[in-house]
């Protein structure tokens, strides 16, 4: 359990085992034992894969998740893929051309001078030929029987989703395996292998996020594990910078995970200057600079946030001389607005409710772009 990376282990004496979690979320099967770290606010696995997959592509639509309610991550998961897969593959098996290096009696594409020269110095046969073969061994299908086989080996998986999950690996017999460790193979969107494309996103999560082993005393230890709060960074960062695109405002940009300083540069001597990271900067000429910070914690019982939190956004607003900057937290609430004393400085705290449906998160990260971007953009233009 120790080597999953979800929890710290420690002995607590009399045979007693303390677990406390690490700051990720997901599950681990050891043996026949399933750990379960799940996200705080009541966010089910439906809404975990979905920000999982907008992050990493905002075509990733809420019907690329599981359709089926459950608590359970990896039952979540072998759901989704089986669902997918059979969406994917129900036209066949998708094929395509790859190029092949190898060495033939006969010609068959072209010959490669230079490899025959060097291998073969003086012999005509075998030639060294490369060719396009038409074959079903592209990555699209590695990518989709690795992960049908990586969850095809957990014990959590149930019968009657498992023989859906491995009548779908048969269908994908002659493709070559994925070694583990090694990054996943390229692929882009065509209209070839669109229906395959949900089946995809669905699969590189799995692939992204677990791993499966066999660890000391033969014990196969299977684990799934995410660090909400990059999870959300990621989202909030991608969601906002869709979100200002379709407002269309003229030279407006988003530039995420911004560089800055907060020293003058003549003032470090001997030292370095003071770094700076800013999650979201929105720049646009006439318009002062709009900040955005992801926080993925929860506020106290009274409702309020970490003062840290707003003196980290004072720091950044006066380093770029912008007037509000927007904190957003995952959590429910009300947006409300803190004017600093002696700045002009406002820092607005934005929640965002995870627990909610994928419409409705993306629909108040929309409403975030217009109150944030149009309502600058709108006083700027009041005061000249």
């Amino acid at each position: 359990m120790a080597k999953t990376g979800l929890v710290h282990v420690q002995l607590a004496g009399y045979g007693i085992w303390r677990l406390s979690p690490r700051g990720l979320v997901g599950a681990a099967e050891v043996g026949d034992v399933l750990l379960d770290i799940r996200p705080k606010d009541k966010v089910g696995v439906s809404q975990l894969l979905f920000l999982l997959g907008y992050a990493r592509n905002p075509g990733f639509r809420p019907d690329d998740a599981a359709g089926v309610q459950t608590t359970d991550l990896w039952s979540a998961l072998a759901e989704s893929l089986a669902r997918q897969c059979e969406r994917a593959l129900s036209r066949g098996v998708l094929h395509g051309y790859v190029s092949v290096d190898d060495a033939l009696r006969t010609v068959r594409g072209r010959i490669r001078i230079a490899d025959q020269i060097s291998r073969r110095p003086g012999i005509l046969l075998p030639l060294e030929v490369t060719y396009d073969d038409h074959t079903a061994d592209i990555a699209e299908n590695r990518i989709l029987r690795a992960a049908l086989r990586r969850l095809l080996g957990l014990n959590r998986v149930s019968g009657p989703v498992r023989q859906r999950l491995a009548h779908l690996e048969r269908k994908l017999d002659g493709v070559g395996d994925l070694r583990a460790g090694t990054p996943l193979p390229l692929w882009q969107k065509t209209r070839a292998n669109a229906r395959y494309v949900p089946a995809l996103r669905v699969a590189e999560i799995i692939l992204r996020h677990s791993v499966a082993e066999t660890a000391d005393g033969g014990i196969r230890v299977a684990s799934f594990a995410v660090n909400m709060a990059s999870v959300f960074e990621d989202f909030v960062e991608v969601a906002l910078g869709e979100a200002v695109t379709r407002l269309g405002m003229p030279g407006g940009r988003m530039e995420r995970q911004y560089k800055t300083r907060l020293d003058h540069p003549g003032e470090a001597t001997g030292q370095g200057r003071i770094h700076m990271k800013i999650d979201v900067v929105y720049r646009a000429s006439g318009t002062p600079p709009v900040v955005f910070d992801a926080k993925y914690k929860a506020s106290s019982v009274g409702g309020n946030y970490a003062n840290a939190d707003h003196y980290q956004m004072l720091a950044y607003c006066t380093a770029l001389g912008a007037p509000r900057a927007w904190l957003v937290y995952a959590g429910a609430g009300e947006h409300r607005s803190r004017r600093i004393v002696n700045t002009g400085v406002a820092v607005e705290e934005y929640p965002l409710d995870l627990s909610q449906h994928p419409d409705e998160v993306l629909a108040r990260v929309n409403l975030l772009a217009e109150l944030s971007v149009m309502g600058t953009a709108e006083a700027a233009g009041t005061e000249r």
